[in-house]
């Protein structure tokens, strides 16, 4: 378990990243073919067209009734592979609803109508889903439909970018810019998360602001964790509590600790849902204020870029261990990947073993090596079993 001092460092080494600078012909081929499939969740079946008499000796027209049977119940019964991330279910049966082989047509005869009830093969394909969205979106809950799309990494390891070093810098900071932004989104349009933190925002006075930078509130923070460190838990904890507090103090760094102190029970009974409220409220809270710096045109972020990105890592792991939230890898792989590129090695690490396991999302051991490597050149402690990151093959381009 990372301890408070660990926990504070991170936090300092991020702010101080966040302001240094970083150094024959062919046979001819048969006509093509078509083949309609009608599927739902539980089963696949394959339609056949009607048959014509002028139609020479095809497939769809010799094939048996009992043949078509046998392979709509094998196709049944085989199913489709789930998400890993939708809950299984003991027993699936297949779908009772199954419509008759169609007849062979005479010749004169009319093609069947269509009811207009029926839906059209376009929709049964999906073909009239808006596509525009991500796939991530679509598939989890935690990442807001308006999320853009990841921009270039900031992460990078010394050498990856070309030109001269204020060249680089510049560059370097446009991108940090671009994933604090998107930090900013994450914290503040999580649909499943931003309920409970519209609750206490209704509570709390309209004229009570985030606290990030507050003297007495840092001070009291100090206290907390000397107490914490002396083993008192109990008193550390109550004291982060009251930091916390949205209608007192609203410290945004309180907010994380207090909600780390319930997740793991530091002194309190564990109630992992509250720590994931207090987590949120610390990531909103801190992402309100770097939503205004970046505004003012502050590309190195504000005052609470360090609270914004112990908030971030902390909820994928939430939504990794499904501590207090339903388990969701997709949207763990967006929270670490957002936080390592705002300079948390841990964050870079977790991000990297998201690509080596496919955690989330495909497997990339080239931008795994990327993580690592930085993380090993901020700072990070170098993992035995890694060296494979430093072959050739992983070297930028």
């Amino acid at each position: 378990m990372t301890g408070l001092k660990d926990l504070l460092k991170k936090k300092e080494n991020i702010a101080r990243n966040a302001q240094a600078s970083p150094h024959h012909d062919s046979p001819q081929l048969a006509p093509p073919g078509f083949k309609f499939v009608r599927t739902t969740t539980e089963s696949e079946e394959v339609i056949q067209p009607p048959a014509y008499p002028e139609d020479d000796g095809e497939d769809t027209r010799g094939r048996t009734s009992e043949e078509s049977h046998k392979s709509k119940k094998r196709h049944t019964l085989l199913g489709f592979r789930r998400f890993s991330n939708t809950a299984p279910t003991k027993d699936v049966s297949p779908s009772p609803a199954v419509s008759p082989e169609p007849k062979e047509k005479s010749a004169g005869q009319q093609l069947p109508v269509r009811p207009k009830s029926e839906r059209r093969l376009s929709e049964r394909l999906h073909l009239h889903r808006d596509r525009s969205r991500s796939a991530s979106a679509e598939l989890s809950a935690y990442i807001p439909e308006d999320l853009p799309e990841a921009p270039a990494s900031a992460a990078l390891p010394s050498g990856r970018m070309s030109g001269t070093d204020e060249e680089v810098k510049e560059e370097r900071e446009q991108r940090e810019a671009l994933w604090e932004k998107r930090a900013t989104i994450l914290a503040q349009n999580n649909k499943l998360l931003e309920e409970q933190v519209r609750e206490h925002e209704k509570a709390r006075s309209r004229s009570q602001s985030p606290s990030v930078s507050d003297r007495g509130g840092d001070e009291n923070i100090q206290d907390a964790i000397r107490l914490h460190e002396s083993g008192d838990l109990e008193q550390s904890t109550m004291m982060f509590g009251r930091l916390a507090d949205p209608q007192g103090a609203n410290n945004a760094l309180a907010q994380v600790l207090y909600g780390l102190a319930l997740r793991h029970g530091w002194g309190v009974p564990q109630e992992p849902e509250k720590a994931v409220h207090y987590l949120s409220l610390a990531a909103s809270n801190s992402a309100s204020i770097e939503e205004q710096a970046l505004a003012s045109g502050m590309k190195k972020g504000g005052a609470a870029k360090g609270e914004l990105v112990l908030a971030i890592f902390e909820l994928a792991n939430c939504f990794r261990q499904g501590w207090g939230v339903r388990k969701d890898a997709l949207a763990a792989r967006q929270y670490y990947e957002t936080a390592a590129n705002l300079g948390d090695t841990d964050a870079m690490e977790e991000a990297a073993w998201c690509y080596v396991e496919g955690f989330g999302g495909g497997k990339d051991k080239f931008k795994a090596a990327q993580y690592l490597r930085l993380a090993e050149e901020r700072g990070g402690k170098a993992i035995v079993g890694n060296s494979w990151i430093w072959k050739d093959k992983y070297n930028p381009k």
